[in-house]
């Protein structure tokens, strides 16, 4: 792949893109052949788009002549295997879906390519999202992916091909989809940026449903900034997905005073908030989660980024979760129900059979026995997680904690002995992961350096529903003092 395309970003392959220095089909060609070495060596690619690739770069070129291109024109992109692709196999990682094909594209694929942005490929993903129970990275149709800083180990999460084809440089950005934890863990174990959003302003159209109260989708992506140009390409109501139909953007900044100042209901993201506004803030955190994580070398990481985000200038306030809520289980229960309704078909059918996760498909077994008060009491607990967040956002705008407590488990290991969530009730944010699911609040995260063993770990940043514009403006300027995202894995060229 041509050095200079190797882990551009967004802002370098649209400028090469304008001078003429590459045209749109040169840099799919090239996309392409990465996937197709790079990507496919760490089991990060479900289908390669070859001919969708080159129409969309004849058309994003057209665009670009006639001067009427925006940000994404021409800028090749994949897409997690759950989100239906016309004429492409869509298996959400299961093995029996291998020759399913969609009939047509999901909201954010068309709107991606009405942007101009040149789909090349279906990327990895663990079968049915997770479906609320797998015990091993490889429960999926394509295998384990990789994390490319050690192919030993595992991508992280359902959008583990989205994370690995980002980190490896093949593709400037990919979208993924987040349940509990399936754009936060990808990016933190593959050294890249993931942007989960607010519950309800990217539709879900055409996605494959885990939770209908959980589910959300977001970009990963080299930089906060590159990860704000996608979302904002996808972002938005679609008479499709109910749940977008309220979401003109109405997030209320404070005054100099602290107090919050009412604004106006907005149809669209706005821009960022200048850099000179973000020493007026006030940051939720806890010292605790930087400086008494579990892994030492993890551990020494967190504490530098702790000491480099504090250079904002902001107010930070020690805050925390309350300990009294069960926030994994109320997520657990609320997912694995929606789920095994999403997917009452195929628990039903022969294909249940070829699932490759033995605990994936006893948990959705079990999920179909939940009693309908033990669903109902888990919507209640919802509401109970969501009325604690608004109390800490009465106090401070966003919440700055670490994303993992640790670096990509090995992808031989199961997943119930490693510490990819921190226990129910500890103190600080550790659950914030599952906390913020169950609120359905936006988080980014950002890579902030590595354990000893030289994997990557990161920062989350979590703030309150449509705050999506703070949150980046935060991890672009971190992002502007260090460079942990500009870091690149060996190369393990095939």
């Amino acid at each position: 792949m041509d050095a200079r395309l190797r882990y551009a970003t967004i802002g370098e392959l649209r400028a090469l893109l304008d001078l003429r220095e590459v045209s749109p089909n040169e840099l799919a060609h090239e996309t392409l052949e990465g996937l197709g070495t790079h990507g496919s060596a760490l089991l990060a690619v479900a289908t390669i788009l070859p001919d969708r690739a080159r129409r969309e770069a004849a058309r994003a070129a057209t665009l670009i002549d006639r001067k009427a291109s925006g940000r994404l024109a021409g800028i090749p992109w994949g897409a997690k295997d759950l989100f239906a692709v016309r004429g492409a196999p869509t298996t959400w990682g299961v093995p029996a879906y291998r020759d399913r094909l969609e009939a047509q594209d999901a909201t954010v694929v068309r709107r991606l390519g009405a942007a101009g942005a040149v789909l090349v490929a279906k990327l990895a993903t663990i079968e049915l999202a997770g479906g609320w129970g797998y015990r091993y990275p490889g429960a999926s149709a394509t295998g384990a992916a990789r994390t490319p800083w050690n192919t030993n180990h595992w991508a992280g999460g359902s959008s583990s091909g989205s994370g690995a084809a980002v980190a490896t440089g093949v593709l400037p950005f990919a979208l993924g989809s987040e349940t509990s934890g399936s754009i936060v863990t990808p990016a933190a174990f593959c050294g890249v940026t993931g942007l989960r959003p607010t519950l309800g302003l990217v539709s879900r159209a055409g996605a494959m449903p885990l939770s209908w109260t959980l589910d959300k989708i977001g970009p990963l992506a080299r930089s906060a900034l590159d990860a704000f140009d996608v979302l904002r390409a996808i972002a938005g109501p679609d008479a499709a997905d109910v749940d977008t139909l309220a979401s003109t953007f109405r997030y209320v900044p404070r005054g100099s005073n602290g107090r919050r100042i009412p604004g106006r209901r907005r149809p669209r993201l706005p821009d960022l908030p200048p850099v000179g506004s973000l020493a007026s803030l006030r940051i939720g955190y806890a010292e605790s989660d930087f400086t008494e994580a579990p892994v030492p070398g993890a551990r020494v990481a967190f504490g530098r980024a702790l000491a480099d985000m504090q250079r904002i200038g902001a107010t930070w306030v020690e805050t925390a979760l309350p300990n009294d809520l069960p926030y994994g289980a109320i997520v657990s229960l609320i997912g694995g129900v929606e789920g095994a309704a999403a997917h009452a078909d195929l628990i039903d059918g022969a294909e249940f059979e070829t699932l490759v996760d033995q605990t994936q498909k006893a948990s959705l077994l079990a999920a179909r026995e939940v009693l309908a008060r033990d669903y109902v009491d888990a919507l209640r607990g919802r509401r109970l997680v969501q009325d604690a967040f608004a109390r800490i956002f009465d106090d401070v705008d966003i919440i700055a904690t670490i994303a993992r407590p640790d670096g990509a488990p090995p992808v031989d290991r199961a997943l119930d002995v490693e510490a990819l969530n921190f226990p129910d009730a500890p103190p600080g944010y550790r659950s914030i992961v599952a906390a913020g699911n169950v609120a359905g609040l936006p988080a980014i995260v950002v890579p902030c350096g590595f354990t000893e063993t030289g994997l990557p770990v990161a920062l989350q940043l979590v703030g309150p529903a449509w705050s999506e514009p703070l949150l980046v403006a935060v991890a672009a300027w971190y992002q502007s003092v260090t460079d942990w995202h500009t870091r690149r894995p060996p190369d393990r060229s095939p």
